[in-house]
């Protein structure tokens, strides 16, 4: 026994030294490994050394300059290239000039964006919307007989543009969008069924994203003006302008007795103000890529606003592109105004480059169209302020949307200030003036419209500054009162102060957001945070008084003229002593109708609905419009109407009078939801409704009480707002292929 304990204690030894002989000899091996990398790290970090200043050796002047043209670091003790006092219009103006560089998405290539340089481009999606309509009874325009230079306050139906900001240059595009077009033509020869984009229609999806987009906007740099000394008064600038506009009214009758070969010749003096040549041709800063580029959105932008065919020569061309850009701001400002969001600082990237991207593009479109027509449309969109009786049939203010009519004058104006040869640099002052004078022309068209014989009773006691803008506001509405003795008769102030504040305040600030855009300007902090208390920050940043009231009274003998021609117009005194419905400022923000909570209610009000073309039949398919409230006799023979040569279903020919070719649908009987997108695009959608388990119960199947989401209706509610239902539909086909297949058109 002793022996062989022995002999096992002698073998359990000699296998603890082996194994530790082991473990040495691996540590050992791994250290000498660790040597080796260490040293060949060493070795690549001396070739890579020696390589670097071997390239610095040989490229020593380019090295240099690259060193030279770094900015200087930023300390604390420098000065901030921010300017104290931030303004976005006027003289006063400031911006970064700072180089914009860009990335092409297709080909990674980056590139400056230069008026001279290389096109590149921003993918888009124009369409129309109906979603700030104050009054949907309002039958569309005729798209051939309808002018759109003048939009209407109640918004019935404009042109909305958004894009998922991803940028291309121009080729690049071109030639993707000629590959779209050439498998789309060969699957049509396979496959006879719809896609998610129609392609004869100019859309394709983002190469990237696969947004649906149908059009591209051209990037362009930061318009850089020159600031002169001597600044012209709002006085000295409406005698410089009416000088100017007789010129042009002038040289336009000198054409047409020139075209029509007549024997006799305008013999008039041209009256025409020193340095404004009308012979004078302005030079296009532009490449012939981004003319073409010019052309193209400002086509598309037409076709698809009207509805029309697309003709680069017809005049409302420019006047398209101006309108999209103004109701695309409207429509953003009060997302952010209903979301309490910031005004500044809290768009998506997408949505802030395509502001940009389009105020920019509005800015130069008229360059691309004769220079007699934009000259047309300036001296029509000036009559409205300062009224020339050789310009007719100008609406009255109460006609006209204030917003529309500052971002078309804005970049009207250009196009006469051109010619202007003088020197003088007089356009960042004309854009203040024309802020002021389209501000003026809003607090009367305030006055005449947000007051009612039933709030006139209201006063409160106020002091200080505010007291005296309530007097002075009391003053002008009581001049006002003295051409249009139909207004009610009010006794103090208060309330009508309170009326012009809440009234103007989106105007200003969707004047805020544009001119932010299209100067490039700095944002002042008070802006960037939520709420809409922010009055006398906003007015320092449009370069107005906090009082706007002084904007009258600083120029009362001016002001005084105008105001009586505006209210003198035959059509103000008709708007107001009529039934008919004045639009009321601030105007109300549109939601989706209220749902009852219990889907119970739907069904029974569905229940009780009868055909109206069947003599008194239950409908097979009741479908409810979340936009209107109607009820419609959907997927039926008995209810289909012929819409553009072609037979469509109620909800189809429903959602072109109500949304301008958008729908949203709830239909009852299913509990889908239904979005429509013209004839050939739709998809379903998850209801609002929930059972106590959470979960939707789309064709009834399981017979749950269901009841109404909140949150789920909203962001219904919010995809519509934003614009984002034919998105929807675009990525919903895409993801099931089915849909295509249904034909969307007989719903």
């Amino acid at each position: 026994m002793r022996e062989r304990s022995a002999s096992t204690s002698a073998d359990t030894s000699n296998t603890h030294t082996h194994d530790q002989a082991l473990r040495d000899k691996d540590k050992a091996e791994r250290k000498r490994k660790a040597e080796l990398a260490r040293a060949r790290r060493e070795k690549i970090m001396a070739q890579m050394s020696e390589m670097q200043k071997s390239f610095i050796n040989d490229n020593r002047e380019l090295f240099e300059q690259s060193l030279d043209d770094r900015d200087p670091p930023v300390t604390d003790s420098a000065p901030s290239m921010v300017p104290e006092v931030q303004v976005c219009v006027g003289p006063g103006r400031g911006g970064p000039n700072e180089q914009q560089l860009v990335t092409c998405i297709l080909c990674q290539e980056q590139q400056e964006v230069r008026g001279h340089g290389q096109a590149m481009v921003l993918a888009a999606f124009v369409q129309r919307s109906t979603v700030m309509s104050q009054n949907r009874a309002t039958p569309l325009p005729h798209p051939e007989h309808h002018d759109p230079l003048f939009s209407h306050p109640d918004l019935n139906c404009g042109t909305h543009t958004g894009s998922c900001g991803h940028i291309m240059h121009a080729s690049c595009w071109q030639r993707y969008f000629e590959a779209v077009q050439a498998k789309e033509q060969r699957r049509q020869q396979r496959l006879r069924v719809h896609t998610s984009y129609d392609v004869e229609n100019g859309e394709f999806l983002c190469p990237l994203c696969e947004c649906l987009s149908n059009t591209v906007i051209p990037v362009l740099p930061r318009a850089t003006h020159t600031h002169s000394g001597e600044q012209l008064s709002l006085e000295e600038w409406v005698n410089l302008t009416t000088q100017q506009v007789a010129a042009l009214h002038w040289n336009a009758r000198r054409l047409s007795t020139q075209s029509e070969e007549e024997e006799e010749p305008v013999r008039e003096v041209c009256p025409a103000p020193e340095g404004f040549r009308l012979d004078h041709t302005p030079s296009n800063p532009f490449s012939s890529g981004i003319k073409e580029m010019l052309t193209t959105f400002g086509t598309a932008t037409y076709k698809v606003g009207l509805k029309v065919n697309p003709n680069d020569h017809d005049p409302r061309v420019p006047v398209m592109s101006w309108n999209s850009c103004s109701f695309t701001i409207q429509a953003i400002e009060r997302l952010l105004a209903d979301e309490d969001r910031p005004l500044f600082g809290s768009l998506p990237c997408r949505q802030d480059d395509c502001l940009t991207s389009l105020c920019r593009f509005s800015s130069a479109c008229w360059m691309s169209s004769p220079l007699s027509t934009v000259h047309t449309h300036c001296t029509r969109l000036l009559a409205a302020l300062l009224p020339d009786p050789q310009v007719q049939n100008t609406p009255c203010i109460l006609d006209v949307d204030m917003f529309h009519l500052l971002v078309s004058s804005v970049m009207s104006y250009s196009s006469v200030q051109c010619l202007d040869q003088s020197g003088r640099s007089t356009l960042d002052s004309a854009h203040l003036h024309l802020l002021s004078l389209v501000t003026v022309a809003h607090l009367v068209q305030t006055l005449m419209t947000s007051v009612t014989s039933g709030e006139v009773a209201m006063d409160q006691d106020s002091g200080g500054a505010e007291k005296e803008e309530e007097e002075l506001t009391f003053l002008l509405y009581n001049n006002i009162r003295t051409h249009l003795d139909s207004l009610p008769e009010v006794c103090s102030g208060w309330h009508l102060l309170r009326c012009v504040k809440t009234g103007v305040l989106p105007f200003l600030r969707s004047a805020a957001l544009f001119f932010t855009h299209l100067n490039a300007t700095h944002t002042p902090p008070a802006l960037r945070v939520p709420g809409l208390g922010h009055w006398e920050a906003l007015c320092s940043y449009l370069s107005l008084p906090s009082n706007l009231l002084q904007l009258y009274y600083t120029h009362q003998p001016l002001m005084d003229t105008l105001i009586q021609r505006w209210c003198c117009h035959p059509g103000v005194r008709q708007a107001l002593q009529t039934d008919s419905p004045v639009v009321r400022y601030p105007r109300e923000s549109n939601r989706l109708i209220e749902l009852p909570q219990d889907y119970s209610s739907l069904i029974n009000q569905a229940s009780s609905f009868t055909c109206p073309r069947s003599g008194g039949d239950k409908s097979r398919a009741p479908t409810l419009c979340l936009v209107c409230g109607s009820m419609l006799c959907s997927q039926s023979y008995c209810c289909q109407t012929e819409l553009e040569g072609e037979d469509v279903g109620a909800c189809t020919a429903h959602s072109a009078l109500c949304g301008a070719g958008l729908g949203l649908f709830l239909r009852v009987r299913e509990c889908q939801v239904l979005f429509l997108a013209g004839k050939t695009k739709g998809c379903f959608y998850a209801p609002p409704y929930l059972d106590d388990y959470g979960e939707t119960d789309q064709g009834l199947r399981r017979g749950n009480p269901l009841h109404l989401c909140t949150d789920r209706y909203l962001k219904i509610q919010r995809l519509w707002r934003h614009h984002s239902i034919t998105e929807e539909i675009g990525h919903a086909q895409e993801a099931n292929q089915t849909l295509m297949g249904i034909d969307w058109q007989h719903l």
